[in-house]
């Protein structure tokens, strides 16, 4: 038995707000500002990939007005480019022997159902964190030493990736080269906001003069622990939609933990290998995402004759979506829907956008 996209809004509705398991409360990616929906993106083309076109930054020719001299100014251009994306598909099956609930009173097809919104949720909030560590793949991939490593360092010259490594050579002193003399995020040895200095003399390097009001912070509960600690965390939250978000420095930047594996890329030889830990810092609407239209997004199957004719129900669930970080195009494979293993792989992606304007900055510390 098939179900209707209509039946399936319905459906979906009907279930987010319940749930038998003990989920934690977390902050998921998918559901904060770092994610903006993107009409410009066209999931209804006949492939894996597609495109949608977007006007690049202004590079403003300013002249001086004369009173003597009739030569004519000169214009600024105004030009667009176009930036492929990928498509995802995911699915989400169950099976009700119909004859255990008389065993075991629970019906665990609607469990499943119940707890479908939460499945779907985490599956975006994997897929989004897979996109924040192939793009931090593919900026350190881009440095032949390092990312930027004074203020001056110009992220768009060859060799030189849009990040920051803590314990590199530069911005922050000499190379660590021990555990000695490993750097954190934070200063554990200054005093009250000093303790932040890394992290705004990093967010000063990459975004410079164009620094946002407010940022994300993708971190691990180490850091945030180590936040708390140092009585950074602000005392007032920051509420948007329906989350709530604490905050470092006035709001500055809205915490979110992750316990998935950040990607540890000190291996490389472009990361110092004191850097083991990635802390991503996002501006807001740094990732186009749009759903996909999916045909039968929930069918039903029953077979009579299973299980010596007690019966069987199955339940699938399907949904698509896009999801891109803005500034880059995709580079991975163009004959399958996309997985979280190629969404979060360096050569998946190609930066088409010039540093200063990017959204995601990977920060690597102790």
């Amino acid at each position: 038995m098939a179900i209707t996209n209509t039946d399936f809004q319905n459906i979906a509705l009907a279930i987010s707000a319940y749930s038998d398991e003990a989920y934690t409360t977390a902050k998921k990616l998918n559901g904060t500002g770092i994610v903006a929906s993107d009409q410009r993106i066209d999931l209804s083309g006949e492939s894996f990939i597609g495109q949608f076109r977007w006007y690049k930054p202004l590079a403003a020719t300013v002249n001086v007005a004369s009173l003597n001299t009739a030569t004519n100014g000169t214009y600024t251009s105004i030009s667009t480019d176009v930036a492929d994306f990928v498509k995802t598909v995911r699915t989400f099956g169950a099976e009700q022997v119909n004859m255990q609930e008389v065993v075991s009173k629970a019906d665990g097809l609607a469990k499943i159902a119940r707890d479908f919104a939460e499945v779907r949720a985490q599956d975006e909030h994997d897929a989004l964190l897979s996109v924040l560590k192939g793009v931090s793949a593919h900026e350190v991939s881009l440095g032949t030493t390092s990312g930027m490593l004074t203020f001056d360092t110009d992220a768009d010259a060859s060799g030189v990736g849009s990040f920051v490594d803590i314990n590199a050579a530069g911005l922050h002193g000499a190379a660590a080269t021990g555990a000695g003399d490993q750097r954190k995020l934070f200063d554990a040895a200054g005093m009250g906001a000093a303790r932040g200095e890394r992290l705004f003399r990093s967010i000063g390097a990459a975004f410079k003069d164009n620094e946002p009001d407010f940022m994300y912070m993708v971190t691990s509960p180490e850091v945030m622990a180590e936040m708390r600690a140092a009585n950074l965390v602000d005392e007032t939250t920051v509420t948007e939609g329906n989350i709530e978000f604490t905050t470092i420095f006035g709001g500055k930047f809205r915490l979110i933990m992750s316990r998935a594996n950040q990607g540890n890329l000190s291996a490389s030889a472009n990361v110092n290998a004191r850097s083991t830990k990635t802390t991503f810092v996002i501006k807001p609407g740094s990732v186009a995402s749009a759903m996909m239209p999916i045909p039968t997004p929930v069918e039903v199957d029953r077979a009579a004759a299973s299980y010596a004719g007690g019966g069987s129900t199955n339940v699938w669930y399907r949904w698509g979506y896009a999801m891109h970080p803005m500034g880059y195009d995709w580079a991975g494979s163009t004959t399958a829907f996309s997985t979280n293993a190629t969404m979060g792989a360096a050569g998946s992606y190609a930066r088409k956008m010039d540093a200063l304007n990017l959204g995601i900055l990977p920060i690597f510390h102790a």
